[in-house]
């Protein structure tokens, strides 16, 4: 329970990593904001199974690729909870397209929502803890592909090395306001998002092989690196990623 008297926002939790984070944080003693793009039946489900471990929550919608939006997310997210403590920036989108064929649309869905999104609500947030004067934390969650190329997706490329970039920037803006901000970098986890990649057995083979581990992740290893850096043994760090991989940064191949 280290998390005790503290109030999450974790965007995009209405399934895969971001229900598992919030749901972590409940049982670390969090309160816990629920955001997503729409308050449908899966951000309800967050929201009830949250509620099952006792934690107080609340549920807030809002397209965090919309600036407007992102400060009403705040907004409201303070005026449910009283306050937000931590922020947890894991909505993300990915379109999969040859370089030569990316259309603009498809560009700036991605860019607004991995990266447009996550420099505004941090925005946001570090006026609020500014304002109250006792500090914070920010986890992002990025991706391996950070730093690996990811052929046929560059536009998730560039919005999580942007990501990268402001993370390490913040560090050394947002220390002074006592807000320390760090990444989080999944490789294969089984969500939803990779849902048809878990159903060719082909596939899960020639990914299994550039993976140490020999398989995917879940999302409540993911959700526990986030509780640490949340927690009082993260204090000091600040402006660091952490990869949760198995391995796969540093053995991949491509097929």
């Amino acid at each position: 329970m280290g998390l005790q008297g503290k109030v999450a926002l974790v965007t995009g939790a209405a399934q895969g990593i971001g229900r598992a984070i919030a749901l972590r944080l409940a049982q670390e003693g969090a309160s816990v904001v629920i955001e997503d793009r729409v308050a449908n039946d899966r951000a309800r489900e967050t929201l009830a199974q949250v509620q099952a471990t006792g934690a107080r929550a609340c549920l807030v919608e809002g397209d965090v690729a919309q600036v407007d939006a992102v400060r009403r997310v705040m907004t409201e997210a303070v005026a449910q909870m009283g306050r937000v403590d931590i922020l947890v920036n894991n909505a993300g989108v990915e379109r999969r397209a040859g370089f030569l064929d990316v259309t603009e649309a498809d560009y700036d869905l991605v860019l607004d929502v991995n990266l447009k999104g996550v420099f505004f609500l941090t925005q946001a947030f570090a006026r609020h803890v500014r304002d109250r004067g006792d500090g914070g934390r920010i986890v992002n969650i990025s991706s391996v592909h950070e730093e690996l190329p990811f052929p046929h997706f560059a536009s998730y490329c560039a919005s999580k090395g942007g990501v990268k970039m402001l993370m390490r920037d913040l560090s050394v803006e947002l220390a002074p306001l006592g807000i320390t901000i760090n990444n989080i970098a999944p490789g294969a986890i089984k969500t939803p998002i990779n849902a048809q990649l878990m159903s060719d057995p082909a596939l899960m083979a020639a990914l299994k092989r550039n993976i140490p581990l020999q398989r995917l992740g879940s999302p409540e290893e993911v959700a526990g690196a986030v509780a640490f850096l949340c927690g009082d043994d993260a204090g000091y760090m600040t402006g660091s990623t952490l990869f949760v991989d198995g391995g796969l940064l540093w053995n991949y191949a491509e097929q």
